[in-house]
């Protein structure tokens, strides 16, 4: 182990105590955070050696990678698939959504130890992981087991290579060990590239997001004709702490120009559900919840359950996308304009998005949607759009044509695993990997069944 891992080692062992120390308080709002804890030190029951290994963080990164794990299912029907999440939701969206078609199980904690067990349980055929997910620790057992790793749907924003550049030898030798990086854009991959990683290894594939299947309307549509159709809807989606207050202050200057509007108001986290509903009530504003839903006539409408809010947006005319205004929010960096794009939906967020900055520019360069600078400004932008009809739909076909430009990232991706399994490995599911680490990992490895 390298001088610069091992230290890092010792700073996640002497933190563990306040990792479980978080899962027990956050469990006081979600009790899933209490549970199956074993799995995030490594333990945990095998059921099928030999998967394809996907991770997705949460929710939105298993809503990426349905497409992918959808047609690899389809193209190989033998090969077990195992899914690990981070968190509780991202567990229950795909559990809610795959079932049993695939294994799940919590990634364990980036431990020496822990990651060393689950590889050992688990041995995965290949792994493949989502987004921006650099863990030293793991990376180094895959490859000590011969498990080669795919980067898949890579972003990295500059604030976060900025991050990884204070650790550069740590950064540069967890990279190396990608048998392959497929990136969203070219600008993503060249800040991995700056970072260490051989530029032979990096394809541009796109943004799986692009591909996701169109959530079903009939939900939105139904809440849509419960709140009256006529009435101008709009939706803030995936808000934080301090925007609520906010997109609350934007509803009522907007009422001002359309007394009838109703706010259909979705926090991104349900531990804070109960205080948002009690912001609400304590404004002054008539609200309904979704989860007790009475059919009274209301003014703001709480979405507070989980894994609709692309369904919801059916029911508004324009989007408003949270982790985007304010100074607490801005710390977070913004949330994904593809989904109210792929609805038709004109959408509208705040001028904190550096995590998305290139698919921002996008959105703009297309005319999908408009960047707001505060409460006052949503409000304004607001009320232009929704008092033009004309305006509003053509945002909304902007969008639409945006996603449809740029489709296709699960067919290229999927070439590129392709090329680390077996033509065989359908049948192969106790395989286990030879050639060990020290070959070139953007090879692939040559595998026999165990014994």
């Amino acid at each position: 182990m390298s001088i610069h891992r091992h230290l890092y080692s010792s700073l996640l062992r002497v933190g563990l105590p306040l990792a479980f120390g978080r899962l027990l308080w956050r469990s006081r709002l979600q009790p899933a955070y209490r549970q199956r804890w074993v799995e995030r030190l490594g333990f945990g029951q095998c059921h099928h050696q030999g998967a394809v290994w996907l991770h997705a963080v949460s929710v939105g990164e298993v809503n990426a990678a349905l497409p992918l794990i959808a047609a690899l299912q389809e193209a190989h029907p033998a090969l077990p698939v195992l899914v690990t999440t981070t968190t509780p939701t991202g567990s229950e969206q795909l559990t809610s959504r795959l079932g049993g078609r695939v294994a799940h199980c919590y990634l364990p904690y980036d431990l020496p130890g822990a990651v060393r067990r689950f590889v050992r349980v688990w041995r995965p055929c290949l792994g493949v992981i989502l987004e921006t997910e650099l863990w030293p620790n793991l990376y180094a057992a895959a490859r000590a087991h011969g498990i080669q790793l795919i980067l898949a749907n890579a972003r990295l924003s500059p604030g976060s290579a900025r991050a990884y550049a204070r650790w550069p030898q740590l950064t540069r030798e967890t990279l190396t060990r990608l048998s392959a990086v497929a990136a969203q854009t070219a600008a993503d991959g060249e800040r991995l590239v700056e970072l260490g990683l051989p530029r032979e290894r990096l394809t541009v594939t796109g943004n799986l997001k692009f591909d996701a299947a169109p959530a079903d309307p009939a939900p939105g549509l139904s809440l849509r004709a419960r709140l009256g159709g006529a009435r101008p809807v709009w939706l803030a989606a995936s808000t934080h702490a301090g925007e609520e207050a906010a997109a609350l202050q934007a509803h009522r200057a907007l009422r001002k120009a359309h007394p009838d509007a109703v706010l259909i108001l979705a926090p991104r986290h349900p531990q804070r559900f109960a205080e948002v509903a009690a912001l609400c009530r304590a404004d002054g504003w008539a609200v309904a919840e979704r989860s007790a839903d009475d059919g009274r006539p209301c003014a703001v409408y709480l979405a507070d359950t989980l894994g609709e809010l692309p369904s919801l947006m059916a029911a508004a005319d324009v989007v408003f996308v949270g982790g985007s205004l304010g100074t607490s929010a801005g710390a977070f960096g913004g949330h994904n304009l593809i989904e109210p794009a792929a609805c038709g939906k004109p959408s509208l967020f705040g001028p904190h998005l550096r995590n998305f900055v290139e698919l921002r520019d996008q959105v703009l360069a297309a005319g999908a949607g408009l960047e707001v600078r505060d409460a006052a400004d949503l409000a304004a932008r607001l009320a232009e759009v929704l008092a033009d009809g004309e305006r509003r739909d053509a945002l909304g076909r902007a969008g639409l044509a945006l996603v449809d430009q740029h489709r296709g990232a699960t067919g290229r991706t999927l070439a590129l695993i392709e090329r680390y399994l077996d033509s065989d490995q359908g049948e192969a599911a106790g395989a286990v990997a030879t050639g060990a680490a020290a070959g070139d990992p953007s090879q692939p490895l040559t595998r026999v069944r165990s014994s």
